[in-house]
């Protein structure tokens, strides 16, 4: 497996250190792969988030791993992260020129199949995945892990191109189950390719091996479950073989 810091910047000289994961080992002739963009939680772009785009690379994916903040900052203070989120969730323009960046970015790797790409995220991060599906972004499939579903731009009919995964933990608090219904109203209502596992007694963050201590730290609904996780990701495998490499 190779690794790479993909930088690029945007237009107003942010600097975005996305690290990118490639499946060979050498420079071999391999072309024409599948290709993930990884969206990180609110606390950027994490060791938690890089080992996922490497586990994507072993099973014989491209995958880019991207810093939404710049300089690949990261915090485990909630307050931070909450500030840093806001500022793109408060300003759709820059949100959209970093998620552009990533992917047009990946789609010229000269590895990747243009054709075969998918997004995944986490928290913050499954707001923005989906919310490429959403916006009707060439992609063959979304997978969201404790994502926000929530948006400001709800899915129409006829213009969704992915289909979507959904993984959520039934005691997430911050994305409760009246939002999960509200999810479902609305891939229903646009007629959207879409499945929801939602996990009993599972809380908000459950991929994060650090979700229980930082939820300790910040006072927050926070809880790492391994079991789920280990399903939850094998789900999304599942899922991104068939989407991806059908």
């Amino acid at each position: 497996m190779q690794s790479i810091v993909l930088n690029y910047i945007t237009e107003d000289d942010v600097s975005l250190n996305s690290c990118l994961y490639l499946p060979n080992d050498e420079n071999t002739d391999v072309e024409n792969l599948p290709a993930v963009l990884l969206f990180p939680e609110w606390w950027g772009l994490t060791e938690h988030i890089k080992d996922k785009a490497k586990a994507l690379a072993k099973a014989g994916y491209v995958a880019l791993a991207v810093d939404m903040y710049g300089n690949g900052r990261v915090t485990s203070d909630a307050q931070i992260a909450s500030e840093r989120m806001n500022e793109l969730l408060q300003h759709p323009d820059l949100l959209s020129e970093r998620v552009q960046l990533a992917y047009n970015n990946l789609r010229a790797v000269a590895e990747v199949n243009p054709n075969k790409m998918a997004a995944l995220g986490f928290c913050f991060g499954g707001r923005v995945a989906l919310d490429m599906a959403r916006d009707g972004v060439d992609l063959c499939g979304v997978v969201s892990f404790h994502g926000m579903l929530n948006t400001q731009t709800p899915a129409q009919k006829g213009v969704v191109k992915a289909e979507i995964l959904v993984e959520h933990g039934q005691l997430d608090s911050m994305c409760t189950l009246q939002n999960v219904d509200e999810f479902r109203t609305e891939m229903d209502a646009a007629d959207v390719k879409y499945h929801i596992d939602v996990f009993p007694d599972t809380k908000h963050g459950f991929t994060n091996p650090q979700a229980t201590e930082n939820g300790k730290r910040n006072g927050a609904d926070l809880a790492y479950n391994p079991v789920v996780a280990e399903q939850a990701w094998n789900n999304a495998l599942a899922f991104l073989t068939r989407v991806l490499k059908a």
